[in-house]
């Protein structure tokens, strides 16, 4: 059986806490038959010839992974409607205002946000993101024509609305362009393999994947010695510039997951660590001195997997449900 975690991000239902203000979250509950997660699919088995363009509608709670061109209309008051965007770890999302006929003095709303929401839970975290929460949020019924395209900072970005009369709705195009130096992911699949770089620069990048793991870490360049360090009280890297944590919980903010593990020094060979959260997160610090690098593999953890223990195993920090 899934975990409550994926049952949240499985069947996503948004609420929007309020249209304007200070309170802009959003929260999840169970969407019935409304799956986005398997529209998803069903995008990436999708072929289309060269310089096709995929066009369809949008749902109220809907997931896409591919560019093309869609369209909202409201066929009753669609009061909490959500639309997530997903592309590959190097990639980003851009996304144009193509037609927009809402009624913004009645209450309705149209908004990107830079990033995923689910139950309250931002990702990128507001530490690893390089604008502040407020700037995130782009806001057609106050930019207008000012502001018809947004591109994400990361590989995920969502739009939220409230369309009340019938027949109002809007219609944009997603289109993807290459991120020379991804950071902040969120995986597509269960299974992978992935090389975050960060050239010379003073930032945070988490990959997150969003299942129980066994994560592999082959190769790990932080201009450091070697080294790998349980969570402990005495072993940790407290004071280390430049360092990869791994994190495990059951939501989608890494600040406010569990810390698992760090690996503070470099080195080439095998690292292996099995976690049985509902999210997993590897996360880099990096101070900017150097050009930090990890390369790891990782796939979904299976019933057998989960309950047998080993020396480097640490699900028993979080077990997900079975």
């Amino acid at each position: 059986m899934p975990s409550a975690f994926q049952l949240q991000c499985h069947l996503v239902l948004i609420f929007l806490a309020a249209s304007k203000g200070e309170t802009r979250y959003l929260e999840v509950r169970d969407a019935g038959e409304d799956d986005p997660f398997l529209l998803l699919s069903e995008d990436l088995k999708r072929e289309l010839s060269a310089g096709q363009i995929y066009r369809r509608s949008l749902r109220c709670i809907d997931m896409l992974s591919i560019e093309g061109q869609f369209t909202f209309t409201a066929d009753q008051p669609q009061l909490h409607c959500a639309t997530f965007f997903i592309g590959e770890p190097e990639e980003l999302i851009t996304i144009h205002y193509d037609f927009v006929n809402i009624d913004c003095q009645g209450g309705d709303f149209l908004k990107v946000f830079d990033g995923w929401i689910l139950k309250g839970e931002k990702f990128p975290s507001s530490l690893d993101h390089p604008l502040t929460t407020s700037q995130r949020y782009v806001d057609f019924c106050e930019s207008g024509n000012i502001q018809r395209s947004i591109r994400s900072s990361q590989n995920v970005a969502m739009i939220f609305f409230r369309i009340q009369l019938p027949g109002n709705g809007f219609t944009v195009t997603v289109k993807k362009t290459s991120n020379l130096f991804p950071c902040n992911v969120i995986s597509q699949t269960p299974s992978g393999r992935f090389t975050m770089v960060i050239p010379h620069q003073h930032r945070n990048c988490s990959f997150s994947i969003i299942y129980p793991v066994v994560i592999k870490i082959s190769d790990l360049n932080l201009g450091h010695l070697n080294g790998l360090f349980l969570k402990k009280p005495s072993a940790s890297c407290a004071g280390v510039g430049d360092f990869v944590e791994l994190l495990g919980g059951a939501g989608l903010d890494p600040s406010k997951m569990f810390p698992l593990a760090d690996l503070c020094h470099s080195f080439h060979g095998s690292a292996q660590i099995k976690i049985g959260c509902d999210n997993t997160v590897l996360r880099m610090v990096s101070s900017g001195k150097h050009v930090n690098r990890v390369t790891f593999e990782y796939h979904q953890l299976d019933l057998q997997e989960i309950e047998t223990r080993k020396e480097n195993s640490i699900e028993e920090f979080c077990v997900p449900s079975i």
